[in-house]
């Protein structure tokens, strides 16, 4: 394959380190979601405790504004837009003096809320790259689940959370995040505990390696029998036997999701195959990560990264490896 010029990330002239509003657009995950703010949840949402002493968790507001805080020491001087937050699964309640009235009847101030699920982005809009004729911009964020908790033991309990520095391809709002740039699995007892695990990803995360491969994948393409083969293999997997799947790269993708990258193989404005039915290992990366955003708050970030790793699997099959997917 001929060698491209890499185009790294440009940094637009520092800023004192700051939040910017930003134009309303598509959210980087939809399904089973709504939006919310850092002051609605200050205001309207309570904080989970641990039974056996009532002893609080690290709240949702906390470990976005540890990110804040973290990203502002890393990328010092840099822009950074209003976090996007994205809650699922609603846990409601009541306040005592209101036990006895129908759920119709509850005034607001008599109800409690907060949610189970919450997933979170960061844009720093200065700090910018160009892929495939996109526009990126380095983003970060994280997913928080309380179901992971053990909600009915004491404070000295290990609280889980899932932490991600990545880019967002801006013309689509999809995620582009690498197992390098992922931890899924960060143990915490406190919210300074959790804001080290966070800089220590920031400060070790290689954008420019990300950045690399993604740009590599341009020059890369599927024929139309190629991407039929492949999209047929990926429905195959889920239903391998599990000794057969240990041997093959995961795909985490279901059937529904593997549909969707059909149809926009066809339709997408922006990702669609070419007018000789090819398409380019870019092109083909975001259908995938497109259609992630009808993923669960849960199952995400595993998601976002198994659409890297499995655009890679197809490069490293065209360069001639053994690839089940492409062989």
């Amino acid at each position: 394959m001929e060698n491209t010029e890499i185009l790294l990330p440009v940094h637009v002239p520092s800023y004192t380190a700051r939040e910017v509003t930003t134009v309303k657009r598509s959210s980087f995950i939809e399904s089973n979601t709504v939006e919310a703010t850092l002051e609605d949840m200050r205001n309207d949402h309570i904080i989970p405790v641990f039974v056996k002493d009532n002893e609080t968790l690290v709240s949702h507001v906390e470990f976005i504004e540890a990110a804040q805080e973290s990203a502002y020491q890393v990328f010092r001087g840099e822009t950074f837009l209003h976090p996007d937050i994205r809650l699922s699964h609603p846990i409601k309640g009541r306040i005592p003096e209101a036990k006895d009235k129908q759920a119709k009847d509850l005034l607001p101030w008599e109800k409690t809320l907060y949610y189970e699920r919450m997933a979170f982005v960061i844009e720093v809009p200065s700090i910018q790259a160009e892929v495939g004729g996109n526009q990126l911009s380095l983003t970060l964020g994280g997913v928080k689940a309380y179901n992971e908790d053990n909600l009915y033991s004491r404070t000295q309990s290990d609280q889980h959370f899932k932490l991600f520095v990545g880019f967002q391809n801006k013309v689509c709002t999809n995620m582009c995040v690498w197992s390098d740039g992922y931890v899924d699995s960060v143990k915490v007892r406190s919210v300074n505990m959790l804001k080290s695990s966070i800089m220590d990803l920031l400060s070790r995360y290689d954008e420019e390696k990300q950045l690399r491969q993604m740009q590599q994948w341009v020059n890369y393409s599927l024929k139309e029998e190629q991407f039929a083969q492949l999209v047929g293999k990926c429905r195959m997997y889920q239903y391998l036997p599990t000794d057969a799947k240990k041997l093959i790269h995961p795909m985490l993708f279901g059937d529904q999701q593997t549909g969707a990258v059909v149809r926009d193989f066809y339709r997408d404005q922006s990702f669609c195959k070419d007018r000789h039915g090819d398409i380019n290992l870019w092109r083909l990366y975001n259908l995938f990560t497109g259609v992630n955003k009808s993923s669960y708050i849960d199952s995400f970030l595993d998601r976002s990264v198994n659409a890297f790793s499995i655009t890679d699997e197809v490069k490293s099959a065209l360069d001639g490896k053994y690839s089940w997917y492409l062989n």
